[in-house]
């Protein structure tokens, strides 16, 4: 584990939330970056990702980002359109 220099506040976590949730698709750390309103650290931002990954809100896959909380419309919409293999 890194070792952390400046935890982040409860402001800065719910705007990556925020940004999060709203992306279209999966979204990379700078594309992230880029729309965050304000500036973050970037051992900030991993500290903030982890937390979000370790709470089931977020995946982190190798084309990015996603939101993944269970109350994403966009996300039950998919799940419904789904095909179910058995």
């Amino acid at each position: 584990m890194m070792q952390i220099l400046h935890y982040p506040n409860l402001k800065t976590v719910l705007q990556v939330e925020k940004v999060l949730q709203e992306a279209d698709a999966v979204i990379s750390k700078n594309e992230l970056k880029r729309r965050l309103p304000t500036q973050i650290m970037h051992q900030t931002l991993s500290l903030i990702l982890e937390y979000l990954e370790e709470s089931g809100k977020i995946m982190i896959g190798e084309k990015g980002i996603s939101w993944i909380q269970q109350d994403n419309p966009r996300l039950r919409k998919l799940l419904e359109r789904g095909v179910r293999v058995a």
